[in-house]
């Protein structure tokens, strides 16, 4: 199984009156999983995009535990748990300072030509790098 973490502070300006994260900040997490577990492979989305690829999200399932708040410190756990062909499936947990879940979730990404618009198979400079 390939995996990530990474770590960062909850901001003020993401959490309700009360100091508790808004629940729609949780899929922008997820994505700087993602860029993450990219990024520690050598790999950019930034690059893919200028090379005509992108992936867009197709399926998005978060299952919320318990809420995070103001100035914790949280980890990113992003899996990959299989190998990719057309689409790439993501699995996460994200855990507070006490190694609480906080949430786990799901995403599915497909790998699109940005010419055609159509998708196309998982570039072999990420299937190198897997570790499954």
């Amino acid at each position: 199984m390939d995996f990530n973490e990474f770590s960062f502070r909850v901001r003020y300006g993401e959490t309700d009156q009360m100091g508790v994260v808004y629940h729609g900040n949780y899929p922008q997490y997820l994505e700087m999983g993602r860029v993450e577990w990219l990024r520690s492979m050598g790999i950019s989305y930034k690059t893919m995009e200028e090379n005509g690829i992108m992936l867009p999200v197709i399926s998005l399932n978060i299952t919320y535990r318990k809420s995070a708040v103001y100035d914790d410190l949280l980890t990113v756990k992003t899996f990959i748990r299989k190998r990719p062909m057309v689409r790439i499936e993501f699995d996460y947990e994200i855990r507070n300072e006490a190694n609480e879940l906080l949430i786990e979730a799901n995403t599915v990404l497909a790998f699109i030509d940005m010419k055609t618009n159509k998708p196309i198979k998982c570039p072999s400079y990420i299937l190198d790098n897997l570790n499954i």
